[in-house]
């Protein structure tokens, strides 16, 4: 009998989120290059080859966890309401992420949370497979751009290479801040700050894009 589609789908999940899981354990456990895909498979209880079929680098086990944020500008442009600019609403989702405590803003203190990010920035192929994460936003956020706002594709790439650069900055520092013994309750406020005084930048530098 052939499995019901979203049953499938369902079963493929739970199996990519087991090999995940299993891999990040071992990688807190022991350090990211100590530890082998062999291993990882070994531990997650799948072959080589499945393992293979969900991740196709080492590097994707651990970015993985990141991956519904990789797009996740450019859904915000996309879905923005009527008379909203582009840059505005993706400061305002920053700020609510900021609000939330959301992982990808940097701002959360959860011990499992300050690892996977300690981890990441302490091993160069992780850092160069998230410089790719954000190739790939800039490129979305840039369609996005030229799709829904109107704007010309050079100015689009420039301006969403430039707000990914800020995101990502914005959530690096408020990590080590978190990660030199300040709660994140303490960051708040200046993680706030600084979000404004960034994004304030862009609207300046960006003109209609971003006027308020």
């Amino acid at each position: 009998m052939t499995e019901p589609a979203g049953l499938r789908e369902r079963k493929k999940q739970r199996t990519r989120e087991a090999i995940s899981n299993a891999a990040i354990d071992l990688f807190l456990a022991h350090g990211f290059d100590q530890v082998s895909v062999a291993q990882v498979a070994e531990v997650a209880e799948v072959s080589r080859r499945t393992l293979f079929a969900y991740f196709p680098t080492k590097e994707s086990l651990v970015v993985h966890r990141f991956a519904d944020h990789e797009t996740e500008s450019a859904r915000v442009v996309r879905n923005r309401p009527d008379g909203r600019t582009p840059l505005v609403a993706i400061r305002d989702h920053f700020l609510d992420g900021l609000d939330r405590r959301d992982p990808i803003t940097g701002l959360n203190d959860a011990p499992e949370i300050l690892a996977l990010y300690r981890m990441i920035f302490a091993t160069p192929a992780l850092v160069a497979r998230m410089l790719e994460f954000n190739q790939t936003a800039e490129e979305a956020l840039a369609e996005a751009l030229t799709e829904t706002a109107a704007v010309a594709r050079g100015e689009a790439q420039v301006a969403a290479s430039a707000i990914v650069a800020v995101l990502w900055t914005l959530a690096r520092e408020n990590h080590r801040s978190v990660a030199a013994g300040r709660s994140a309750d303490e960051v708040f406020q200046q993680a706030r700050a600084a979000a404004e005084v960034a994004f304030g930048l862009l609207d300046g530098g960006f003109g209609e894009l971003g006027a308020s």
